[in-house]
């Protein structure tokens, strides 16, 4: 029997704990003023609470943000924690668990002994896991969604609307709106609408069914694609057979086996690859230059007056070979020193002169530089880089200097080029900064509007006319944003499908992706198939059935450049 104080109306105190849905026709007057001063308490905290809600005195409620709805509830022994935000008609039942930075919509139902966890802690093996940082990408769920009993939803996971998780369910990707899923790793089993079981076959079952099908040929091939790109003669992987061997082709094989064999390319051990890329870093500048004509180290120029080194393939080798070593359990051997050494007014001066209006791209892709070196830098020395508050001051400087037309930064379409400057520098510079820190990027909406818009322009994206670079810096940015907001979400779906369809053919037999066509949205390989192509196109094809909601079909999910959770937690997290 349940204990507790025995009021004029014969329900206890206690029963509410586990029946919260009953407060609003069966509390007594007392009973409410005691819901009300136990709010008013919470509302002290920062808690902002909706008209009949409910909160249990006996749930664990310490929130540093906690926002309910009207007519949502929290049950007895429930644990809440973080920042936690709930639309209307939401429930926590008895002895769930919501922690981190989690997000409910409208109608959503968390059963008892769930768990809702956004947020993570690392287990790398040089700290103990106690020590080791706290990260979080934060859980999103939809409308009109029920979470049943004992399931677990792990960090990053965005549950679409309308969804339904089985008892005992273990989410660990996203789900598309409309999904039933159970399991451990949870995978969708039907369409609530219909679609896609029980004998029927909806666009969507059929995409994810090309998805899989895609996905075992490219695994089953893999290392003829590896072993193509390499050479015998000189130990040096190329992008394609019959062109010199690169540093990023040897990046480019490490990130295409990793995604589709889970392992180090088998032409040399992990330690071979590890070795062969270390000594690439020059030990002054922290850069790595293109591979001398022998194929050992390079060179690079003569520093700039800020002590910056301009090199656009040694920039672009601060994202590949940090990830590639990442990838192989590794880490850079000296710091990326000419990060280290800027100062915020240094910093400040550079971003200034970049040529925001006539080459954006070249612009963001120096912030992607500057950024993802000093993220190489935390991991090298374990502390923020580029001088104190370097780091502060680039996000300070985007804050102030994004358009909140366009959400982006860079000059107007132009006559020739339309968006394609403004789009592509917009990829490269979230990539690096809000992507890679886990900051949510300013003005969601208009990103996605102006992306969009470049999304339609055939001059790119016509049949036959997509290069890797102009789908990439166009789902990325549309991934990234869609996890703030479903701003047009059917129409990034439909444009989403359509180019996975297209890219599915692309795929060459033994050989692997072309890059594109040569001349056609600006530089890169060519058609010919070639390392470079298949890994970028490998990226693309999961972000775009990631905003299909096909994902899970692939089996793989990119840990390197092109990774979709941020490769840090947020750096203005409060400790």
């Amino acid at each position: 029997m349940l204990t507790g104080v025995d009021l004029e109306d014969g329900v206890e105190d206690s029963y509410f704990d586990y029946c919260p849905w009953d407060f609003g026709p069966k509390a007594s007057a007392a009973q409410r003023v005691a819901q009300s001063t136990h709010q008013e308490r919470l509302a002290e905290t920062g808690a902002s609470l909706g008209p009949r809600c409910y909160v249990s005195p006996a749930a664990a409620v310490f929130t540093d943000v906690l926002c309910l709805g009207a007519d949502s509830y929290i049950a007895g022994y429930a644990y809440v924690t973080g920042k936690v935000r709930a639309g209307s008609d939401c429930s926590v039942n008895p002895y769930a668990t919501v922690r981190g930075r989690v997000t409910l919509g409208d109608g959503v139902r968390i059963g008892a002994h769930a768990s809702l966890l956004g947020f993570n802690h690392g287990f790398a093996p040089d700290e103990p896991v106690h020590r080791q940082p706290l990260t979080s990408e934060g859980i999103v769920v939809g409308d009109d969604v029920w979470i049943g009993s004992n399931v677990v939803v792990l960090d990053g996971v965005t549950i679409g609307d309308h969804c339904v998780v089985g008892a005992g369910a273990v989410v660990t990707k996203d789900l598309a709106p409309w999904t039933i899923a159970a399991g451990n790793p949870a995978r969708p089993l039907r369409d609530r609408r219909g679609r896609g079981g029980s004998g029927t076959a909806g666009p969507e079952s059929q995409l994810g069914d090309a998805v899989a099908e895609f996905a075992e040929r490219a695994q089953a091939q893999a290392a003829d694609v590896l072993a193509r790109g390499w050479s015998d003669d000189t130990g040096r992987y190329s992008d394609r057979p019959g062109v010199p061997a690169t540093v990023r082709a040897h990046c480019d094989a490490v990130e295409i086996a990793d995604l589709l064999l889970g392992a180090p390319p088998k032409q040399l051990t992990a330690t071979e690859h590890t070795e062969r890329l270390r000594e690439l870093q020059d030990p002054v500048s922290g850069l790595v230059p293109e591979l001398a004509a022998g194929g050992g180290p390079g060179t690079l120029p003569a520093p700039a007056r800020d002590g910056w080194i301009e090199d656009g393939t040694a920039e672009y080798h601060v994202l590949s070979v940090g990830y590639a070593l990442e990838l192989l359990g590794s880490r850079f051997a000296h710091p990326v020193h000419v990060v280290e050494r800027m100062t915020a007014r240094q910093l400040v001066a550079r971003l200034e002169e970049l040529p925001w209006r006539t080459r954006a791209w070249s612009a963001g892709a120096w912030v992607d530089c500057w950024a993802t070196g000093a993220h190489r830098n935390r991991d090298v020395a374990g502390e923020s880089s580029g001088g104190s508050g370097a780091l502060e001051a680039l996000f300070g400087w985007l804050a102030t200097r994004v358009d909140p037309w366009t959400g982006m930064w860079g000059a107007a379409p132009s006559p020739t080029e339309g968006r394609l400057q403004l789009v592509n520098g917009y990829y490269r510079l979230a990539r690096g900064s809000y992507a890679q820190f886990g900051i949510p990027v300013p003005y969601p909406e208009r990103v996605v509007d102006t992306v969009l818009a470049h999304a339609s322009d055939q001059r790119w994206f016509a049949a036959g006319r997509q290069n890797a670079c102009n789908v990439l810096d166009v789902a990325h940015p549309l991934w990234l944003a869609g996890r703030q907001t479903r701003h047009r979400e059917g129409e990034v779906r439909a444009w989403a499908s359509e180019q996975l369809t297209s890219a599915l053919g692309r795929w060459r037999d033994g050989a692997g992706f072309g890059f594109g066509p040569a001349g056609e949205g600006g530089s890169g390989p060519g058609r010919e198939p070639g390392l470079q192509g298949t890994e970028m196109w490998l990226a693309i094809i999961w972000l775009l059935a990631d905003l299909v909601g096909v994902s899970d079909r692939l089996g793989y999910r990119p840990r390197g450049v092109h990774r979709p959770e941020p490769a840090r937690s947020p750096m203005f997290a409060v400790p």
